[in-house]
């Protein structure tokens, strides 16, 4: 994406990428892939804007595993944010940190980078063996473009090896996985500069030698991007996970709850999160599965169908879940089908249950009295008013719709290259225009305050099944 000055979007450009499922729970990909993309996107751009290029932000899929070998290549493909395989390594970690939540913030999930380490050591000893780096995606994609190994502040928090209150790594945190700061990226914060594109880089991407900042994480950029940057602000991401996050203005750990206390890519300021690992993607999937690739034209019918005290019920579990859960088993659940239950009622069922799961967040976000003010939108399911709708009357909150709310993140990258190039947080970092409000509709709210119940109960009933299934 191409920013002005004045904060107009000039271009944008993207290009597809794959992930690998080698076996059940696993989730890869290949940096090189993150790196080719990268070319081929910026390649698309008009070439004499990226010719006035002043300065590079960064965002990305957070927690990915990219192991380097001394000479910066890759070990084996990444290990990604939504794969499962280290549930055990969490319970080893833990124990071999006793301190672990209390310095970390987080009760220790698969989808960190940390337990993945411990899992490679275990399975893969001479891979760990030969490991000197360790980095996230993005992080991967900034070595490529300046030669140097930096990560930011809202990332590292999600690697499980950053002491969060202290914003610097744990020398404890990194003994646990045998790892020393030495395997680690220098830290900056995510509206500083990091480093400058090499000659050769820049000569490939056609851009000038201009700065590279810190950047942030996939939420953290978002929030900025759309102006989520003061205590109390809060976005709701619809992307392929769900999100649902909050700035506080100091560190605020929940780990019973397996709510996330990161760091937020701007300094001085942390933020909490609800996670569920599959948002968008049970739609993309349900999709699929009824043989159609119109998804506003499935949500159509699905509305036009409506919902009721019958429906059939969702468990939007299909790789496992975050928040409130931590359990990497569940998995994605029809309840209730009938004889006469049809396409338009499963697509439903799919949009309420994830609707339902964002209850269930905020839930865990404000059960301390922490204040979650207005909810602004990003995210590709942004795109569908009636998935706001059925959200808003689950959450009983209204949601707003911003201009550009699709794109958080690579516009938050945006401005963090436009702070560190010197300007100011008032200036480059207002909330874009409101294009809408879907306030809830108290009927509908009654109704699936109802269905919650009973959704909260499925999976309270089959948790013991769903290890058996998966072991």
């Amino acid at each position: 994406m191409l920013l002005e000055e004045s904060g107009g979007i000039t271009a944008q450009a993207s290009c597809a990428l794959e992930v690998s499922r080698p076996s059940p729970g696993f989730s890869e990909q290949d940096p090189q892939a993150w790196w080719q993309a990268t070319q081929r996107a910026v390649a698309a751009l008009p070439k004499d804007a990226r010719a006035a290029v002043r300065a590079v932000g960064l965002s990305g899929q957070m927690h990915g595993a990219t192991l380097l070998d001394a000479e910066d290549r890759p070990l084996r493909p990444a290990i990604l944010w939504n794969d499962g395989r280290s549930a055990q390594e969490c319970l080893e970690l833990e124990r071999r940190e006793p301190a672990s939540r209390a310095i970390t913030g987080n009760i220790m999930m698969p989808g960190f980078t940390a337990p993945k380490l411990l899992w490679v050591a275990r399975h893969e000893p001479e891979v760990f063996r030969r490991t000197a780096h360790v980095l996230l995606p993005k992080d991967y994609v900034r070595l490529r473009l300046t030669g140097e190994k930096v990560s930011d502040m809202s990332d590292a928090a999600g690697t499980g090896w950053l002491d969060v209150g202290r914003r610097e790594w744990s020398d404890a945190m990194l003994a646990a996985t045998d790892l020393t700061r030495g395997h680690m990226p220098h830290l900056v914060e995510g509206s500083s500069a990091s480093g400058t594109l090499t000659a050769r880089a820049a000569g490939e991407l056609g851009l000038p030698r201009a700065i590279v900042a810190g950047g942030g994480g996939d939420n953290a950029a978002s929030a900025v991007g759309l102006g989520v940057v003061r205590p109390g602000q809060a976005f709701l991401s619809l992307g392929t996970s769900g999100v649902l996050f909050v700035v506080t203005e100091r560190f605020r750990p929940n780990p019973e709850r397996a709510a996330h206390a990161f760091c937020h890519c701007l300094p001085e300021r942390w933020h909490q999160m609800s996670v569920m690992l599959s948002a968008a993607s049970t739609l993309d999937w349900v999709a699929q599965l009824v043989g159609s690739t119109n998804l506003p034209g499935i949500v159509e019918r699905a509305e036009a169908h409506g919902l009721s005290r019958h429906s059939p019920l969702f468990l939007p579990y299909l790789t496992g879940e975050r928040t409130p859960h931590n359990d990497p088993h569940a998995r994605g659940v029809f309840f209730g089908l009938r004889p006469d239950s049809g396409t338009d009622e499963l697509v439903g069922a799919v949009l309420e249950g994830v609707a339902l799961a964002f209850a269930d967040g905020l839930e865990v976000l404000t059960e301390k009295g922490d204040p979650v003010g207005e909810i602004s939108v990003t995210g590709g399911g942004a795109r569908l008013p009636y998935w706001g709708k059925l959200i808003a009357a689950a959450l009983r909150r209204p949601l707003t719709y911003r201009s550009g709310g699709e794109v958080g993140a690579a516009l938050g990258a945006a401005r963090l290259a436009h702070l560190a190039a010197g300007g100011s947080e008032q200036d480059v970092c207002p909330a874009p225009r409101i294009e809408r409000v879907i306030e809830p509709d108290a009927a509908l709210s009654s109704l699936l305050a109802s269905r919650r119940r009973t959704f909260q109960r499925l999976y309270q009933d089959l948790k013991t099944a769903f290890v058996e299934f998966c072991s």
